[in-house]
C-alpha cells in the first residue's frame, strides 16, 4: 500500500488532471447525451445500412478534415475511457462516447444491436418523449443475414 500511495504522490498533478477531466466528462455527458439523442432520425434503425454522415456532400478537404478530427477525439475518448477504469472517472461512458464518434466497418450493426437492447431502447424512448421526438422505428433482425 505504501507503493500505491507513494506512486500516487509523485504523480499528484497528472490525478488532479484525470479528475478533472473526469468530472468535465461526466457533466458534459448529462448536458450533451440527450441532445444527441434527440436528434436522432426516427428510421435511423430501421435501415440495414447506416445513413450518410455529416460531411458527405462538404467539399473533400472539409470532409476528411472533419472525420479526421472526429475519430481523433474518438480514439482520444476511448483511450481516456479505459484509463478511467483504474482512475477516478466515468470510465465506461467515456468509452462509449468515444465508440460513437469512430467509424469503422460494423459500427451501425453494432449500433442497431445494442439499440434493441430493450433497457437502452426504453431509456431513449423515455428521452425523445420528454423531448416531442418520435420515438425510434426499430428493423427487425434476421440473424441468417449476417
Amino acid at each position: 500500500m505504501t507503493d500505491l500511495s507513494a506512486w500516487l504522490t509523485q504523480h499528484k498533478e497528472g490525478m488532479q488532471w484525470a479528475a478533472a477531466i473526469s468530472v468535465v466528462v461526466f457533466f458534459g455527458s448529462l448536458l450533451i447525451v440527450p441532445c444527441l439523442v434527440i436528434r436522432i432520425p426516427a428510421d435511423y434503425f430501421a435501415k440495414p445500412h447506416r445513413p450518410r454522415t455529416m460531411f458527405a456532400d462538404r467539399h473533400p478537404l472539409l470532409r476528411w478534415s472533419g472525420l479526421i478530427i472526429k475519430n481523433l477525439l474518438g480514439a482520444s475518448l476511448v483511450l481516456a475511457g479505459i484509463a478511467m477504469l483504474v482512475l477516478p472517472g466515468q470510465g465506461l461512458l467515456t468509452v462509449v462516447i468515444g465508440i460513437l464518434l469512430l467509424d469503422f466497418p460494423g459500427k451501425h450493426r453494432l449500433e442497431a444491436r445494442v439499440i434493441r437492447i430493450r433497457p437502452v431502447r426504453k431509456s431513449i424512448n423515455w428521452l425523445r418523449e420528454k423531448a416531442n421526438a418520435p420515438p425510434l422505428v426499430i428493423e427487425r433482425i434476421d440473424e441468417d443475414r449476417h
